[in-house]
């Protein structure tokens, strides 16, 4: 089990931005982010491009990594939402960001999570999904060693054809579940060998952040394909585009409740991760009353 984010942080408007050093901004979030519990972090800004340099890209990460004290992600804009937001080709995109991707392996990156926030068409137009698998073999095939992630953001993918996205040399996916609840049709067709990471946390205000949701999404995760808790992260669903601006505070609260839920589903004994949770979470006679009301024993007849 781990815990990580999806997506961006908001910017903090007392601090470094605010000046215009994006540098110590992302320092800044790396401190945050850190400082949630979480057990793999970003640097909490928009993702890479491949258009960037390849230099500037492995030293972002660098930067991260080297300001945190768990590991760092680093996080790069796929070829297929790349090309839909420039007109371009996708295969070409895949064939400039593959040099990232090898790169940041070379550095020692743990994880290269390859964000896809504008593939829904994959789901509904033929054309789209072939063209979104083949630039996704272009970008990742023979790339042995290096722990690819592919993260499907924004809404439902579930009409994807399987083969589209588990044939792909992908070991880990990460799937908005919160924007895209039908994504557990995906989950539940990933093969068991393959990660799962849920982004099963609303960031928007006053919507649900109980622990116990995010608990249930990672069994549930670990029970399909015999996969295991030891292949399931737990994580939050990205902010809807065009939605209202996100305090930042409440993004950093609700992680930490992405972490604490984490810790609590690797819990091997079931009694205690009993304890740890709302009681009417787990026993239907606490539920039905709304509080907890442990069973009576029944005394031996006199």
């Amino acid at each position: 089990m781990f815990s990580t984010l999806l997506g961006m942080l908001p910017v903090d408007p007392d601090g470094s931005a605010a000046a215009g050093d994006e540098a110590a901004e992302q320092l800044d979030d790396v401190s945050a982010l850190a400082a949630t519990g979480l057990d793999l972090i970003s640097d909490g800004s928009a993702p890479a491009d491949g258009n960037q340099p390849v230099e500037a890209t492995v030293a972002r990460w660098q930067a991260a990594a080297a300001a945190s004290a768990v590991p760092a992600k680093a996080v790069l804009l796929g070829p297929f939402s790349s090309a839909r937001a420039t007109g371009g080709d996708p295969l070409e995109a895949a064939d400039r960001l593959r040099a990232t991707v090898v790169a940041l392996a070379a550095a020692g990156c743990p994880l290269v999570e390859i964000a896809e926030p504008d593939a829904l068409a994959i789901a509904t137009d033929t054309a789209a999904a072939t063209a979104f698998a083949a630039a996704h073999r272009r970008l990742v095939d023979g790339t042995e060693g290096i722990h690819a992630s592919l993260a499907l953001t924004g809404g439902n993918h579930d009409g994807t054809p399987p083969a589209v996205l588990f044939d792909l040399a992908y070991a880990s996916y990460a799937f908005d579940l919160i924007a895209g609840p039908d994504n557990w049709r995906l989950v539940v067709q990933a093969p068991g060998d393959r990660g799962i990471v849920c982004g099963a946390l609303d960031l928007a205000p006053g919507a649900d952040e109980t622990r116990e949701l995010l608990v249930w999404a990672a069994h549930y995760a670990a029970s399909t394909s015999g996969r295991g808790l030891a292949r399931v992260g737990l994580a939050n669903a990205p902010a809807a585009p065009g939605g209202p601006p996100l305090a930042r505070s409440d993004v950093l609260r609700k992680l930490a409740v992405v972490a604490e839920a984490s810790r609590i589903a690797a819990v091997e004994s079931g009694e205690e991760m009993a304890s740890l949770l709302d009681p009417r979470a787990i026993d239907i006679r606490s539920a039905a009353v709304g509080r907890f009301a442990p069973h009576r024993r029944r005394g031996r007849a006199r």
